[in-house]
């Protein structure tokens, strides 16, 4: 089933609490259906014209377009990050069941 309307959006963090305070405002708010912190990754980039490698927790995000404005304000209020990441990338293709039930733990954003 295509369905470019849904998303995953990816952020990092430097600890796990952070994630986790991440992870629950998002559901608290339905801004996300599910949340998944992956651990222990090591990061690679460019900082303050040096390369820094720092381990960082993964958090993927399932959502949905309609939210994304208030999604990425969001974490962009939270985050610890002077310059957080936050990339979205569509679902293109997923089970019927699974995206009626992601769609069924949004917000209404109508109401916004």
């Amino acid at each position: 089933m295509m369905s470019d309307q849904y998303i995953m959006v990816i952020t990092t963090t430097s600890n796990k609490e952070d994630a986790e305070k991440i992870t629950r405002h998002l559901l608290e708010k339905r801004l996300a259906a599910c949340i998944q912190i992956i651990d222990s990754i090591s990061s690679y980039y460019w900082w303050q014209d040096k390369i820094n490698c720092d381990q960082e927790w993964l958090c993927l995000i399932k959502s949905h377009q309609s939210v994304y404005d208030l999604l990425e304000k969001t974490i962009i209020e939270i985050h610890p990050y002077e310059v957080p990441e936050i990339i979205a990338l569509p679902i293109v293709s997923e089970s019927n069941n699974y995206l009626k039930w992601l769609g069924n733990q949004l917000v209404n954003p109508s109401l916004f």
